[in-house]
């Protein structure tokens, strides 16, 4: 049976809001601590099937959350492509060759490495509990893309685009093998058990308007055509955050069936400005529910109350701060679940 989140993202208003947090699984849970302390490194349990399925499961154990969130990582994709991918310390991760001076056609592609992915969905579906939504979740191509050209994070995505700029055809290329990669590997999700899945753009908001049309919506527009033929009953929620006032576009360009709004945006005018009926999901700023300010509960209600005539999922605006307090995120979950629309 669909649960209250598979069907608020097929488009469908109910009484109650459901609601889940991005990065849910993981650091700000003792019980994730513990299981690392045992396990060893993030690359190691995200390749191990029952330790990701277990970290997967605790939140919606814990808080009971409408959905669980897969634990995995964005450059699993890259990884698989032919990338070498470790997490540092105190570094993040590092990819190399970084393509900024390197090949595509260098890297030798070892797409064995999805099969643990998918067990780990394949066993998540089986243990939740009846209406819990298993989500799958893939890294954006001009997302993605900024890490395998610079073979790491950075604040401006300099090297990425630079390159657009300077040899658009060899981004191009590095996008549109990307595209092809993340169709394969979303629908392989979806064959284990993904009943929706999440387009994660977390550095859309760094390019000019004719650069997010090719870099964001067009590659992301590609994605979805591709599921929509193969699971067409799968809807797909794009996050592209930081896109601002171009987000509308997003929204109408790329085929999704819900969108995911980051804090910087005002509710009222998100509500305003998508397509009639399409479902959104956000928009809480992860460090008030950091915070636990006494402001909390109002900014919750005042945005419930700015979607409450469309389909709405509860989320943050990203991903939860490892730092937050599991009393915060208890008291969010309350004012979510007793809130009268």
């Amino acid at each position: 049976m669909p649960g209250l989140l598979l069907d608020t993202l097929n488009g469908k208003r109910a009484d109650k809001v459901p609601l889940w947090l991005m990065r849910q699984a993981g650091r700000y849970l003792p019980e994730y601590r513990e299981l690392r302390a045992e396990k060893g490194g993030f690359l190691a349990m995200a390749y191990d099937s029952e330790a990701a399925c277990e970290i997967t499961l605790q939140p919606i154990d814990r808080f009971g959350f409408d959905g669980a969130i897969l634990f995995s990582d964005i450059l699993i994709v890259p990884h698989a492509m032919g990338q070498h991918l470790e997490f540092l310390a105190g570094e993040g991760p590092k990819l190399s060759p970084p393509l900024v001076d390197a090949a595509l056609e260098g890297l030798a592609a070892n797409h064995s490495r999805y099969e643990p992915i998918y067990q780990t969905v394949r066993l998540c579906r089986q243990r939740l509990p009846e209406g819990v939504t298993m989500l799958g979740f893939a890294g954006s191509p001009w997302t993605v893309a900024t890490y395998m050209v610079a073979g790491e994070g950075s604040r401006d995505q300099h090297d990425a685009r630079a390159l657009a700029y300077r040899d658009p055809g060899k981004l191009q290329a590095i996008i549109d093998a990307i595209v092809g990669d993340t169709v394969e590997y979303l629908s392989g999700q979806i064959e284990a058990g993904a009943e929706a899945v999440q387009l994660f753009d977390s550095w859309a908001g760094s390019l000019a308007p004719d650069e997010f049309e090719r870099w964001v919506i067009a590659p992301n527009a590609a994605i979805v055509a591709a599921l929509a033929q193969r699971h067409p009953d799968t809807p797909v929620i794009g996050f592209p955050k930081g896109s601002g006032e171009k987000l509308p576009a997003y929204a109408r360009e790329t085929g999704v069936k819900a969108v995911g709004v980051d804090e910087t945006l005002d509710p009222l005018w998100v509500a305003r400005e998508l397509p009639a009926g399409m479902a959104v999901q956000g928009n809480l700023d992860p460090l008030l529910l950091l915070s636990g300010s006494p402001a909390l509960e109002g900014r919750i209600k005042a945005i419930l109350e700015a979607f409450s005539d469309r389909p709405h999922v509860f989320n943050l605006g990203h991903g939860i701060d490892r730092r937050t307090p599991i009393e915060n995120v208890e008291r969010l979950i309350a004012t979510v679940r007793g809130w009268q629309g």
